[in-house]
């Protein structure tokens, strides 16, 4: 029988995403004379993908994990600045102090493309069969707990210890509150917070398909149509536009997209386009970095990273990691939004203070480990706490009357 988004569906029972939520499927399809039921083309495959939703994929934690830390290392001791003559964090080029760890280091921004991916794949998740007000909350608990305090703490460290970030004006600071600023032209607080305003937007347009429930059929037109504004909008010279289309950051989030419907809905060759679309998109803008913003890495090695990183999602969506059930990574992912907070501005200036106290790569393991062990503390006494109370804030406020 065919569902109300077009797709074959087979019997199944309410199932359960990652963060909560889910969608009430149709009822069996009627007995054929036997007592057979009629057997949709490729049911096999879509009971396979039917049996997988419903389960917490720990193997994904593991990966932001791993993101967040070639993040951070890249930024201790892999990013054009730490590579200067007399920067303010090493003092001296960090190829010469340590070439090897720089060597690898420097393609460790990679994992901020890795965040988006995975971030289009865990929203499409998490929100699947939820309302848009439910989304709103979702989000709002899981964004600014954390980030309200990353913003003071970073504040707080380069207040207390000048001399290698500037420090922002405190109507500046108290803006960035609002994770707004990029939107107003004020300076973030700390130079991560670029990613979140990446991010924003690409909430802010799937909250529209997200009000009027989410079928295979409804985000993969999204998929299709925010595309090709992402790839129009640099020619159009229309600055609404794009800003909207997002095209530095449009294609991963889609290629996140059309993973989960692979792992909800089983593999077919339209999400197989989607997603080779995305790489190739995905390269061109891996080389646009390289040239614009890091010119530390080469194109052939960030391509191969990126590429790698994909077929592993794939795996993980067609359900070749269910076995990975390990807990620890449950917490592993808990500290990846915290530490990708906190770490940079606060740790290099940290690395200045201690420089010439120890070797540079016990350095940077040990900076590494505070923070991750200050992440932890953030995350348990921080974001769990702030983040029930804003949930029974926001389920039980009152909406307006239409």
């Amino acid at each position: 029988m065919r569902g109300a988004d077009g797709r074959t569906t087979i019997p199944t029972t309410r199932v359960v995403g990652l963060v909560g939520g889910g969608s009430q499927q149709p009822l069996p399809p009627l007995a054929a004379p036997g007592g057979r039921r009629p057997q949709p083309v490729g049911v096999g495959r879509q009971d396979a993908a039917r049996e997988r939703v419903g389960r917490r994929l720990y193997a994904i934690d593991g990966i932001r994990l791993l993101a967040a830390l070639m993040v951070a290392v890249h930024h201790f001791a892999g990013t054009g600045r730490v590579d200067q003559p007399g920067n303010a964090i090493w003092d001296r080029p960090v190829s010469d102090i340590m070439p090897t760890v720089f060597r690898f280091a420097s393609y460790g921004w990679i994992g901020v493309e890795i965040f988006f991916v995975i971030s289009g794949f865990v929203i499409c998740m998490s929100c699947w069969g939820r309302t848009p007000r439910q989304f709103f909350v979702s989000r709002v608990i899981r964004l600014y707990p954390a980030y309200w305090f990353a913003v003071l703490f970073t504040t707080g460290v380069l207040v207390a210890v000048p001399g290698v970030w500037e420090r922002l004006r405190m109507r500046e600071v108290l803006l960035n509150l609002t994770m707004l600023q990029s939107g107003s032209g004020v300076a973030n607080v700390d130079g991560v917070y670029w990613t979140l305003w990446s991010e924003l937007r690409f909430y802010l347009l799937f909250l529209a398909v997200v009000a009027t429930g989410l079928t295979y059929r409804k985000v993969v037109l999204f998929c299709c149509v925010w595309g090709a504004a992402a790839m129009l909008a640099p020619a159009s010279g229309f600055r609404l536009l794009e800003l909207a289309a997002n095209a530095e950051g449009a294609w991963y989030f889609i290629a996140g997209l059309a993973l989960y419907l692979m792992h909800r809905f089983g593999q077919d060759l339209l999400l197989w386009g989607i997603l080779a679309m995305a790489w190739l998109m995905g390269q061109l803008e891996l080389g646009h970095r390289i040239d614009e913003v890091e010119h530390v890495s080469g194109w052939r090695g960030s391509v191969l990273i990126f590429t790698v990183f994909l077929l592993a999602m794939v795996a993980i969506a067609l359900g070749a990691t269910d076995r990975v059930r390990w807990k620890w990574l449950v917490t592993a992912g808990a500290l990846t939004y915290p530490l990708y907070l906190v770490h940079y501005a606060a740790g290099t200036t940290l690395i200045n203070r201690l420089r010439d106290t120890m070797d540079a790569r016990l350095l940077v393991v040990v900076v590494l480990a505070g923070f991750m062990g200050l992440s932890w503390v953030v995350h348990r006494v921080v974001e769990r706490p702030v983040s029930r109370l804003l949930k029974t804030g926001l389920t039980t406020a009152r909406c307006p009357p239409a």
